[in-house]
């Protein structure tokens, strides 16, 4: 793995456990802790669309079936939280490899559709089974927080540092599944499936893993989210959702780890912030969307690496330009 690679990690650590110091506001630490969650997500799914070259419109679906997974297994049957969470990530993980293989071996929109059929599948399932999940009303049981060692994570400020620990771990993570023989193979898949074959890289068993990893980070963000809220519904988990995640994910740059979690982070806070704009939040919200697409076709990474090109081209320009 590349030196450089830790410098932005060190830098996005720092600025993690610092931000409290100045965000004390429970909402808005609440606001950064969903931030977290949806950072989570788009993180397998940048694995899985930047990288793998796979679209998928049920993401949704995986971080419903974490959360009802936690919730049910602690609300109902009293187990551990811890467990009920890793419990969470292997049903996820199980469904995705079950229900993913055959889709992905479509492609385009075809596979686009056969996801997003996945999602409303599972959202009817939360939406159905009421004995279960408590049907379109949520699921009214207690959700205990998680705890370690008689340490509870009980209120915004735990829940945060809890959430980007976890973040970070995840992160990299990433950062050495794409600099190693598994993030390359992932490349020759999304350049060209066929030569990527030819070639030998097993690209129906890379393309379920990375399926199945993907899953299972929305589930573990899904797990989070039950513990916190301590209320879930379904319709925290539908299709919009995972469309909003494919467009964090597209905003922020499908190439990059690093924009998957600008993505995450723009789209959560704009809402926010242009509150202020009262009425015309929607349509300055939407100008901006438009703007980034337009002109930053590589997502908001890809706009910061064509500056820093830029800056770096005339920084050499002028250094030749002195020589001569």
């Amino acid at each position: 793995m590349k030196r450089n690679i830790y410098i932005p990690f060190a830098a996005v650590a720092l600025l993690v456990f610092l931000l409290p110091i100045q965000v004390r506001s429970p909402y808005y630490l609440g606001v950064l802790i969903q931030v977290g969650y949806y950072s989570l997500i788009c993180m397998g799914l940048s694995l899985l669309m930047g990288y793998a070259g796979q679209i998928s419109l049920g993401h949704a679906a995986f971080f419903g079936l974490g959360a009802y997974t936690s919730a049910i297994l602690t609300g109902t049957y009293g187990v551990s939280p811890w467990l009920a969470l890793l419990a969470g990530l292997v049903i996820a993980g199980c469904v995705a490899w079950v229900i993913g293989t055959p889709p992905l071996k479509l492609k385009g929109h075809y596979l686009a559709m056969a996801t997003l059929g996945i999602g409303e599948i599972v959202y009817i399932f939360f939406n159905a089974e009421v004995e279960l999940t408590g049907g379109p009303s949520g699921y009214t049981q207690k959700i205990p927080y998680l705890s370690i060692r008689g340490f509870i994570f009980n209120n915004e400020l735990k829940q945060y540092y809890l959430t980007w620990v976890l973040v970070l771990i995840i992160l990299i993570l990433n950062l050495h599944i794409i600099n190693s023989r598994v993030g390359r193979a992932l490349r020759s898949i999304h350049a060209d499936e066929e030569v990527a074959r030819a070639v030998g890289v097993n690209t129906a068993r890379y393309k379920v893993m990375i399926f199945v990893l993907s899953a299972m980070y929305a589930a573990l963000a899904g797990s989070l989210y039950a513990h916190n809220i301590q209320f879930i519904a379904p319709g925290s988990f539908d299709a919009m959702y995972s469309i909003l995640f494919v467009t964090m994910v597209i905003v922020g740059g499908m190439g990059s780890i690093w924009g998957a979690i600008s993505g995450a982070a723009l789209l959560t806070l704009l809402p926010e912030i242009l509150r202020v704009f009262h009425d015309y939040n929607i349509l300055v919200y939407g100008c901006i969307l438009l703007f980034i697409m337009l002109f930053m076709p590589g997502g908001i990474f890809g706009g910061y690496r064509m500056v820093w090109d830029i800056m770096n081209r005339m920084r050499t320009g002028k250094g030749e330009a002195k020589d001569d």
